[in-house]
């Protein structure tokens, strides 16, 4: 699949062959516990290992603002993206999005199940790779009519990219979510998303917002 994005002010055409979806990515092991406490709240199993790496259809990657599920028990998280194209690693912002109800059942299931949105601008990730654990992101969902923060943290909280890479066998033609941060409150779903990655030491920000259109179930 052809993807065109904007890096630095100049339009790109990356091709992406294969996506995978790390889960379970916290340096933390108290953080990565919490995050598995949390879903087994919502009655989802422990994973086998950690990290995990989850394999999912690389036509669910999208650059369109709006995406439909399947009944009220999706929610997203803001994520880190590798994509590795032409021999070069690239940097972005992303969101996995998921079915929670066939999370309960499994969850390489819910990864395959919804749209994974994806922002259209990356960085070259030669030029951040040394200050990694500085990289801010956030997310923000619309609740009962207002915007409330969701998710905040830095990559100095997930496990180093480089570590993920080697494990997920990360090669040309590769689209990478690489893990996130326990939600503020509780894991729920929302009509909208709005996500920012951004880099204090040079200023630069990467932004994806998108909406949720939800299909009935019908039995």
């Amino acid at each position: 699949m052809d993807l065109t994005f904007n890096v630095a002010g100049k339009s790109v055409v990356l091709i992406v062959k294969s996506v995978v979806v790390a889960g379970w990515t916290a340096r933390d092991g108290d953080a990565v516990q919490h995050h598995i406490d949390e879903l087994a709240d919502l009655g989802i199993a422990p994973p086998s290992q950690v990290p995990l790496y989850y394999r999912v259809a690389h036509t669910l990657l999208t650059q369109n603002d709006t995406i439909e599920v399947l009944g009220d028990g999706s929610s997203g998280e803001v994520e880190p993206l590798l994509i590795k194209s032409n021999g070069k690693t690239y940097f972005g912002l992303a969101s996995d999005h998921t079915d929670r109800d066939l999370e309960v059942h499994s969850v390489a299931a819910s990864k395959q199940a919804c749209a994974k949105p994806i922002a259209a601008a990356l960085w070259d990730f030669d030029e951040i790779k040394d200050h990694l654990d500085d990289i801010t992101l956030k997310c923000w969902i619309e609740e009962n009519g207002r915007e409330i923060l969701y998710q905040a943290g830095t990559l100095s909280s997930i496990r180093p990219l480089a570590e993920l890479c080697e494990g997920a066998g990360f090669s040309d033609g590769t689209a990478m979510l690489c893990g996130t941060f326990p939600a503020i409150g509780s894991v729920r779903p929302a009509n909208s998303y709005r996500m920012e990655m951004s880099d204090p030491r040079s200023g630069k920000a990467i932004a994806l917002s998108y909406g949720v259109s939800t299909l009935p179930l019908i039995s």
